[in-house]
């Protein structure tokens, strides 16, 4: 039986972020604009939405990669940027992040044993001694063998790449891993194994996910609740089967009905919804709901004011003035 709200334990509480970049002539790249979500321990948050809407954003202000504009970041109840010194390190071990880009994130001039075994050592896992056997134990997790050990970055596939990051953020024993679109840049055979491996690591290991990506097949496999993200701010929230069931807002519905159907019958009969227009600038947003410019039941409140997350039924959240009205 699932656990109700009220009796699940929250990890991270995310209250009013906003992270911008001050530009050049006094504008402002709203990149994450007035989110908040929770994350519960053992759940999978699903985090969707098109290329650059700030997804991966939100993550790395979660790991602390950005320091916010505004808003509050908790892990375990305290805010995660009043940490003391042994605080802050306590939470490096305990929340690690595995990157979008295998061929970037790796170091070219270690070996595999030097990147997965130098965050063990770190932090008092493993010794010089047993380093080798610690190693060897964890890439064994991810599908990788004591072969691999001594090679660098440079002599593996894409797959394999990926592998040895998710290795790494693993090697450290975290509680919460955020996985920034750890598929992406996969062939879509490898992409099943990884989906599958991720799974199988969090019921063994007892993992709580972040998962960013832009396929809504994909988070719906792996998630339990989805936020789908539109020029930095979410417009609507909910449990995975519920926002694939009843998608209440427009950009979402547009974003479903672009999930492609394998089964020629199904797809003549599934309804492709297009949208015109191009994505707005996120630089100096208008006041008013983002996706107003290319909504086709946009109205003039629409246009001039920026609708709230409204719960619309039980622990489904909308940022729409005409949800439920279409």
């Amino acid at each position: 039986m699932s656990k109700t709200a009220e009796q699940r334990e929250p990890l991270f509480e995310v209250t009013d972020l906003c992270q911008y970049f001050h530009i050049a002539r006094g504008k402002t790249l709203k990149a994450v604009d007035h989110v908040h979500f929770t994350i519960y321990k053992g759940e999978t948050l699903g985090l969707v939405g098109e290329s650059g809407c700030g997804k991966s954003t939100t993550g790395r202000c979660l790991v602390k990669l950005y320091k916010p504009e505004s808003g509050t970041i908790k892990y375990r109840g305290k805010d995660i940027f009043t940490y003391t010194k042994e605080e802050e390190k306590q939470f490096r071990k305990n929340v690690q992040m595995i990157f979008q880009n295998p061929h970037s994130s790796l170091n070219p001039r270690m070996t595999v044993k030097d990147i997965v075994g130098s965050g063990m050592k770190l932090h008092g896992l493993a010794t010089d001694k047993d380093v080798d056997q610690k190693v060897e134990e964890i890439l064994k997790e991810v599908g990788l063998n004591r072969d691999h050990m001594s090679r660098f970055p440079h002599e593996f596939s894409g797959g394999q790449k990926q592998r040895i990051g998710i290795a790494r953020a693993l090697a450290v024993k975290p509680e919460f891993v955020i996985c920034d679109e750890p598929i992406s840049a996969l062939d879509v055979s490898i992409q099943a194994q990884v989906l599958n491996m991720l799974k199988k690591l969090q019921e063994e290991m007892g993992l709580t996910y972040l998962f960013i990506a832009h396929d809504l097949s994909v988070v719906k496999y792996i998630s339990d609740r989805v936020i789908v993200m539109y020029l930095g701010t979410m417009v609507e929230f909910a449990d995975s089967e519920e926002l694939y069931q009843n998608p209440m807002h427009p950009y979402t519905q547009v974003l479903l009905s672009s999930i492609p159907v394998a089964d020629p019958k199904l797809v003549r009969k599934k309804k492709r919804i297009l949208i015109k227009g191009e994505i707005p600038s996120p630089i100096n947003p208008k006041d008013c709901c983002r996706f107003a410019e290319r909504c086709p039941y946009a109205t003039d409140e629409c246009r001039n004011s920026l609708p709230p997350l409204r719960e619309l039924k039980p622990g489904h959240f909308v940022a729409c003035h005409r949800a439920g009205q279409f």
